[in-house]
């Protein structure tokens, strides 16, 4: 996949929405009382999908058809990423 399509595309935008909404649904069911169900939705849905998309995004960096400036961004983008999300 190329890199723009794997990083703007899977990475900022499907992140915002798998993000945005797990957290929403973490937020709703901790103040139902469901603490059992709000890990389940905050951190069972979401990081799986944030792991996969951050491999993708480093595979897509490593081609040879990427640009090595936007490459590097790119994987410090998800470096940084996934530190921020693994303290959250």
């Amino acid at each position: 996949m190329p890199l723009g399509e794997a990083f703007w595309t899977w990475a900022v935008l499907g992140g915002l929405v798998v993000n945005a909404s797990t957290t929403l649904g973490f937020l709703w069911l901790v103040m139902a009382g469901q603490v059992m169900a709000a890990f389940v939705v905050g951190y069972a849905l979401s990081v799986p999908y944030n792991l996969v998309v951050a491999v993708g995004v480093w595979r897509s960096a490593g081609r040879a058809d990427a640009d090595p400036r936007w490459a590097g961004a790119a994987r410090l983008a998800v470096v940084v990423g996934m530190t921020i999300l693994s303290l959250t």
